[in-house]
């Protein structure tokens, strides 16, 4: 069990952790499917728009209600918002370079590790979030 200052630290961590989870194993039962996600976000400039706003204003709201640095667990959620951040605003902005990795990431040679490790850590955080308890608010 882990023990961190804010509560919301844990429930972030629930978020997120489900997220991976499902994102992660979508991934490893149809491989094919963030092949054709990464294609669509190449071809409809709209979408990779839309994406890159949506994975800001996550981040941003992240950022704004959990800038925290006290332990490692919330470091890491406040990790996740200041990255999520950057990632929207470099789809919003050029959005090529960013896809352009995603598409070296999601080669039949990585995307078994990439997403069994979303998996993996999608668990973690998950596991953290239910069991953990906060000193404070």
């Amino acid at each position: 069990m882990i023990t961190t200052e804010h509560s919301l630290t844990l429930s972030i961590a629930t978020a997120f952790g489900t997220y991976l989870l499902a994102a992660g194993a979508g991934g490893v039962i149809d491989r094919s499917r963030w092949g054709a996600i990464l294609q669509d976000l190449r071809e409809s400039s709209g979408l990779a728009f839309l994406a890159g706003l949506i994975t800001f204003a996550l981040g941003v709201v992240i950022i704004l209600v959990h800038n925290h640095w006290s332990d490692v667990l919330a470091g890491f959620i406040s990790l996740i918002g200041w990255v999520a951040a950057l990632e929207g605003l470099i789809l919003l902005a050029y959005p090529g370079p960013l896809l352009d990795l995603s598409d070296k990431l999601m080669k039949p040679q990585f995307i078994n590790a990439f997403m069994s490790f979303a998996v993996v850590v999608g668990a973690l955080l998950l596991l953290l979030g239910l069991t953990g308890t906060s000193e404070g608010g």
